[in-house]
């Protein structure tokens, strides 16, 4: 298997010789509006994609399929929209297969607990994206599990703080590697609504054999942890060799 990721959520997966497409958010820099509610108030995304735009349709024409979590604009945006092939196969929570049917893709695969494709069992994970009134109005998120033959279970959480759910999922699935969004993104009001670094280190401690990937950093101005804080509080608390805090771009291999 082999993760790279790209920006801040969306990355490319090599998995069973299949290359998914996680969250895609492929708008140029400052593309999209400032966050409401969020101390800075800079258009979005922060940075560009690691490579340009010929690159980018380059790699779009190599994907398989694309993992979807939930559909807001930082994991699926208007040029994820019009750039991926209508019959792609989009793998997503079941309550977004309509918005994918309205746009006009037509190769829909909504997962509520787990189906099998080309020999690649993906399942369904939940998640809170945040606590109390935000959590409620950030909506419902999902996560997925992929396993096949000769490749390391992974689990990647989505937009989810550590709640009964994620652990749930790490129970039931036991992987070895974990995807975590963290950068415990917030809002002016209201507590993180995705992993910060507490969250990050109890998973650590829930599946002491699994290998865990960071992103979800330095990429949206909600998202107030960096990698250099993360990295740092890790290493002061000995977790530092657990957890890969990937560049924009980088691959790693498992």
């Amino acid at each position: 298997m082999k993760f790279q990721l790209l920006r801040h959520a969306t990355s490319l997966i090599s998995y069973k010789s299949l290359n998914f497409l996680l969250d895609p958010m492929l708008c140029p820099k400052g593309a999209l509006g400032p966050i409401a509610n969020a101390a800075n108030q800079a258009p979005i995304p922060l940075v560009d994609l690691p490579f340009g735009e010929m690159e980018l349709r380059q790699r779009i024409a190599q994907i398989d399929a694309v993992l979807v979590t939930h559909l807001h604009r930082d994991h699926w945006d208007a040029q994820a929209k019009e750039s991926i092939p209508k019959r792609i196969p989009i793998f997503c929570q079941s309550q977004d297969e309509a918005s994918f049917r309205e746009a006009g893709f037509s190769s829909l695969h909504p997962v509520q607990d787990g189906t099998e494709w080309q020999g690649v069992q993906i399942y369904r994970t939940g998640g809170q994206h945040g606590t109390g009134e935000i959590g409620k109005r950030m909506g419902m998120v999902s996560g997925y599990v992929l396993k096949g033959k000769g490749e390391p279970a992974l689990y990647i959480a989505g937009d989810t703080i550590w709640c009964p759910e994620v652990q749930k999922a790490l129970q039931a699935h036991q992987p070895e590697v974990v995807v975590l969004y963290a950068g415990a993104a917030a809002f002016l009001t209201g507590g993180p609504i995705t992993m910060n670094a507490d969250d990050v280190m109890s998973v650590c401690r829930e599946i002491p054999s699994a290998r865990i990937i960071a992103i979800h950093l330095e990429a949206l101005t909600h998202c107030l942890l960096t990698r250099s804080e993360l990295r740092k509080i890790l290493e002061q608390k000995g977790l530092s060799h657990r957890v890969w805090i990937p560049a924009d771009g980088e691959t790693l291999t498992f």
